[in-house]
C-alpha cells in the first residue's frame, strides 16, 4: 500500500466541480481510496459564513462570557451562536465547547475552521460529509473518505478522522474470527475509515500545506465483515452521558 498526496489543486471556490478538479490532477485506478478533506467540500458546497449573519441569543452570550472567563480575554459571543447552530447538542460549554453535529460527530466548536478561509470569517463542515462522498464517488468511481482533523479523548494532538464516506464500509468487523490461539474475537472492530484518514494527514499536512487530497492505492479491506456504524451510539456511549452530567455541561 501506498499513500500520496495530490498536487496542482487550485483554492476551492463555491459551486466549482470538486470531482472534475481531482481529476485534472490526479489519475485513478481501480484499488485506489481518495481522501479528501472537509475543508475544500465545504467551500466547493458554498459553507462559508460570516460572523455578522450570527445574531447571539442569550445561550451563545452565556457561553461566551463564560470561556471569555475562563481564557482571561473576549470571546465573540457571534461565534457561539454559529457552533449552537451546527449543532445537535452541546456537551460541555465550557472550558470550550464540545458539540454534537448534525451528523452525529463530536467535535470541539461543531468542528468550525476559522483557518485557511480567504473570503469568509468562518468555514462550517459540510452538511453531510458522507452524502458528499458519495457524491464524489459516483463521479470518480473509487471510494472516498470525507476527512477532517480532530483531538483525542486521553491524549494530546490531533489525527485525521472521517466524517464520511462512500464505496466501502467504515469498520473492519473482527467478531467472530479467531486469534492465533484459536480465541473467538467478541470485541474488536476497527475504524477503517478513520485510519485510511489518519494516514492521508500524514502526507496532506496542516497549516499552509495547500493539500487537500490524498490517495490510498491498493488498500485492501480484507474479507471481514463491515459496517458503517462509525460513531458510537448515544445509548451505549458512556462519555457522552457523564458529559451530560458535568458542571459545564449544556446550562
Amino acid at each position: 500500500m501506498e499513500v500520496f498526496a495530490v498536487d496542482g489543486l487550485p483554492e476551492v471556490r463555491p459551486g466549482e466541480d470538486l470531482a472534475g478538479l481531482i481529476e485534472d490532477n490526479v489519475d485513478l485506478q481501480d484499488g485506489d481510496v481518495l481522501c479528501v478533506a472537509s475543508t475544500v467540500v465545504s467551500k466547493a458546497e458554498g459553507r462559508g459564513a460570516n460572523l455578522a449573519a450570527f445574531e447571539p441569543g442569550e445561550r451563545a452570550r452565556a457561553i461566551a462570557e463564560r470561556i471569555g472567563e475562563i481564557a482571561d480575554e473576549p470571546k465573540d459571543p457571534r461565534f457561539a451562536q454559529a457552533v449552537l447552530e451546527e449543532s445537535e447538542e452541546i456537551l460541555l460549554g465550557a472550558p470550550f465547547i464540545l458539540a454534537v453535529t448534525q451528523f452525529g460527530h463530536i467535535t470541539v466548536n461543531a468542528g468550525i475552521d476559522r483557518s485557511n478561509v480567504p473570503e469568509t470569517d468562518l468555514l462550517l463542515l459540510p452538511e453531510n460529509p458522507t452524502a458528499s462522498a458519495r457524491r464524489l464517488h459516483d463521479a470518480l468511481g473509487v471510494p472516498v473518505v470525507v476527512t477532517d482533523t480532530s483531538g483525542r479523548p486521553f491524549r494530546q494532538g490531533q489525527r485525521g478522522v472521517a466524517l464520511g464516506w462512500a464505496g466501502l464500509p467504515a469498520c473492519r468487523d473482527w467478531r467472530g474470527e479467531h486469534d492465533r490461539e484459536g480465541r473467538e474475537l467478541t470485541a474488536t472492530v476497527e475504524a477503517v475509515a478513520d485510519e485510511l484518514a489518519a494516514t492521508a494527514n500524514l502526507v496532506t499536512g496542516e497549516g499552509a500545506d495547500g493539500r487537500p487530497v490524498a490517495v490510498v492505492r491498493e488498500f485492501a479491506f480484507g474479507d471481514h465483515d463491515g459496517h458503517d456504524a462509525l460513531f458510537r451510539d448515544p445509548e451505549s456511549d458512556l462519555v457522552r452521558q457523564a458529559l451530560r452530567g458535568y458542571e459545564y455541561s449544556t446550562d
